[in-house]
């Protein structure tokens, strides 16, 4: 449906996220993936989706000179938040473990914010999701961190692997936000875009 929709449109997404670029995918669309590098720096007075929709535009800058006017950018960024502070991608095992460590045994919130960029134009969207671990156990974290690696994820871990299936309680809100992307809230703001 939205291919039809959008068959006069070139839609580029920025993410060298295999996630995204699957729900993209699984969507209907065709899409080509362009990435620049960008130091995801933001305000330290942000808080919550406030640093999502930030990185969000903050990754649409590089390319806003280059659109074309047939041309959709979409970016977004995806952070947990616990105890009123933000926790992105671990730099090291060693950090992933601590995360982890901290997420156990608590409810934490997963923000995503993608940005629909043209050269007229930007519309953000974002998704928050209350996500409840249990209390993990060393092993268990352990084990996840050595045949998984989830380096690239916010808060080091993915909620489709392993952990979730064995550290998740329950959540409140939408699953594929928790992987970095509120699907049905996308969806509708393309149609709509």
């Amino acid at each position: 449906m939205l291919y039809n929709e959008l068959k006069k449109k070139h839609i580029i997404l920025a993410s060298g996220s295999p996630r995204r670029q699957k729900f993209l995918k699984d969507l209907g669309l065709k899409f080509e993936i362009r990435l620049k590098e960008i130091e995801e720096q933001y305000p330290d007075d942000l808080k919550k989706a406030e640093i999502t929709d930030f990185l969000a535009k903050l990754k649409a800058k590089p390319f806003k000179k280059e659109l074309k006017n047939d041309e959709i950018l979409i970016t977004s960024d995806t952070i947990v938040w616990l105890k009123d502070k933000a926790i992105g991608k671990p730099g090291s095992p060693k950090e992933a473990k601590r995360m982890l460590k901290e997420l156990s045994g608590k409810m934490h919130e997963v923000m995503t914010s993608v940005a629909l960029t043209d050269i007229e134009h930007q519309v953000i969207i974002n998704d928050i999701t209350k996500v409840y671990f249990k209390e993990l156990s060393n092993a268990e974290i352990d084990y996840y961190l050595e045949h998984y690696k989830p380096y690239d994820k916010a808060g080091s871990y993915g909620i489709q692997e392993w952990i979730g299936f064995i550290g998740i309680e329950k959540i409140e809100g939408s699953y594929f936000n928790v992987m970095g992307f509120p699907t049905h809230k996308f969806y509708q703001a393309l149609l709509e875009f």
